[in-house]
């Protein structure tokens, strides 16, 4: 069967698997926004292709994304991420990973979960767009820059309002599927 799909996915089936399976799909577990969180500040100046074939080294790296232990890496930690070719090797991005779960931990405790406070910027439910086609899709909007804003605020890194629309996108806070995508009207109900 051949479905319409989003033009930015094009034939890589690792994009098309992506976008078919997760791209979108609303997220309401911190574990899951916290690995979303991380792998939009690593895909900051990349294509989100480099960092998508590059998850799972991701995921050994980091210790599966536990934030609570990635908010105690030290910097030794820090140096051996660094000789890692699995992984983006960036020195701000790592240390920023490292910063991002200690803020993580401080919303947590605050707010009672990440998603609590992550969703606020959506009202708590999805927004729905009905874009024909990618060129009409925004880097970002008024509310990936408050989330920007206020993430900066409480110290977070590599979370401009570009990478925050992408975690919006990722997550499912807004649903940019175009109109001609089947994954669009699977992802209204």
């Amino acid at each position: 069967m051949n479905f319409l799909r989003c033009a930015w996915c094009g034939d890589d089936p690792l994009y098309q698997t992506y976008h078919d399976s997760e791209w979108g799909v609303p997220l309401h577990d911190d574990p899951s926004l916290f690995e979303f969180l991380m792998l939009e500040g690593a895909q900051a100046g990349l294509s989100w292709i480099t960092v998508l074939r590059k998850h799972e080294n991701y995921r050994t790296a980091f210790d599966g994304f536990d934030v609570a232990r990635i908010a105690r890496y030290d910097a030794g930690k820090i140096e051996t991420l660094l000789q890692n070719p699995g992984i983006i090797r960036n020195r701000l991005k790592v240390q920023a990973a490292v910063t991002n779960a200690q803020k993580f931990l401080e919303v947590q405790e605050e707010f009672g979960s990440f998603n609590d406070f992550i969703w606020r910027f959506v009202y708590g439910k999805p927004k729905q767009n009905a874009w024909r086609s990618t060129a009409e899709i925004p880097a970002s909007t008024p509310e990936s820059d408050a989330m920007s804003k206020e993430l900066k605020q409480r110290g977070f890194k590599f979370v401009g309002s570009t990478i925050c629309y992408a975690h919006m996108q990722a997550t499912g806070m807004v649903n940019d599927h175009t109109t001609e995508c089947f994954r669009h009207k699977e992802l209204l109900r």
